[in-house]
């Protein structure tokens, strides 16, 4: 924990760095508030890691099942190629993922396993981010943004000659509503800002959710905010489902599904 509030601070101060030298951010770029549904206290605020998220590179690769190499290139790019990266990270200069760097990725995994390719995933993620002024404009939800991510996609893969893609946003319309309809299952987004602010990652586990503002996104079980990889360590020690329940003040079944979401992400 205290070398997490380390490299909080230190995140905390590039940003405040990132701020004055730019000038401040804009609200839509920066919005750990907007992100939120809360109003910033002033423009220019940068995005605070204490309520965005906190998620190391090893976590996030366990979170949306691929392999850490995958996510170090969408975050970094690859070295000995000119290809940079694909997320627009939240934390520059860290290693750091936030929450909508973790969305904008599970979304970039669902479009992979629709055969978009890459080339393409790029381009249109590049557009979207100069059209909207949004940084993640994949881990948007609104009827408009979809809209027109979906003519944007189009574009893109006409120009590229992307017979796949196009067959996808123009041909197949029923498999690109499946494609949004699952970038959307299991995630509450904000109402007003139309970022995603709670993710459910494992649908089977519906009392688990991962939440920026609570334990630094980590898994808790819902009703009482409790990690689900603390309460697996603790029946470690114990083993003992009642003892654990009684420690966290939760109730039997709540320590059953922690211990079970935590071997399904082990699987």
């Amino acid at each position: 924990m205290k070398n997490r509030l380390r490299i909080l601070t230190k995140m905390r101060m590039i940003g405040v760095r990132q701020s004055r030298q730019s000038g401040g951010f804009s609200a839509t770029r920066s919005g750990s508030y907007a992100m939120l549904g809360e109003q910033s206290p002033h423009p220019g605020s940068s995005l605070d890691p204490l309520l965005a998220g906190f998620f190391t590179i090893r976590e996030s690769a366990r979170l949306l099942r691929v392999s850490q190499q995958t996510i170090r290139g969408w975050l970094n790019g690859y070295s000995n190629t000119t290809v940079g990266p694909i997320v627009e990270r939240d934390f520059m200069g860290t290693s750091t993922v936030s929450f909508l760097d973790l969305m904008e990725m599970r979304f970039i995994q669902l479009f992979r396993s629709a055969k978009v390719p890459m080339p393409t995933l790029r381009k249109a993620v590049e557009i979207a981010r100069a059209k909207w002024d949004v940084r993640h404009p994949l881990a948007i939800s609104n009827e408009t943004y979809i809209t027109d991510r979906r003519q944007i996609f189009a574009q893109v893969a006409k120009d590229d000659e992307d017979s796949a893609t196009w067959n996808l946003v123009s041909g197949q319309h029923e498999m690109w509503d499946i494609l949004q309809d699952s970038i959307a299952k299991d995630v509450v987004f904000d109402p007003e800002h139309y970022h995603p602010t709670r993710w459910k990652p494992k649908p089977e586990f519906d009392s688990v959710i991962v939440d920026p503002r609570i334990n630094f996104g980590r898994p808790v079980i819902a009703v009482a905010n409790v990690p689900t990889s603390a309460i697996v360590r603790q029946w470690e020690a114990e083993r003992s489902c009642i003892r654990v329940a009684e420690w966290y003040g939760v109730s039997q079944d709540a320590v059953k599904t922690a211990i079970h979401f935590e071997w399904a992400l082990a699987a």
